[in-house]
């Protein structure tokens, strides 16, 4: 069984930062990719940013320059650091992870990310 425990989201004021951290744990095995999705109220899930087993990072045109991604592979941990939030960046924040041996993907429960003066 495999659980993505996602921590670090919050209330922050316009052009704050927030860091969000997703552990993996149980039987996962070696990661492929590490990601981060989105959910605004009434939208639907987007990609946010993504991080892969060779060191590869890639990002939503909407994030580059302001949010980083990185991945502690001893610990199965992946982090997003955002800066320069904006109130758009409003939303609920999903890990992804892809097993390498199957390629199979997991789910985080989500955390919420308020972007509000």
């Amino acid at each position: 069984q495999v659980q993505l425990v996602e921590s670090g989201g919050g209330l922050v004021q316009p052009g704050g930062s927030l860091r969000l951290s997703c552990a993996a744990s149980g039987n996962i095995g070696a990661i492929d990719v590490m990601g981060w999705y989105r959910q605004a109220p009434g939208k639907q899930r987007e990609y946010v940013a993504r991080s892969n087993s060779g060191g590869t990072t890639n990002y939503a045109d909407f994030v580059k320059g302001r949010f980083t991604i990185s991945r502690d592979n001893a610990k199965n941990t992946a982090y997003l650091q955002m800066n320069s939030l904006k109130p758009e960046d409003t939303a609920v924040y999903y890990c992804n992870v892809r097993r390498l041996i199957d390629r199979r993907e997991y789910w985080g429960q989500g955390t919420q990310v308020t972007v509000s003066s």
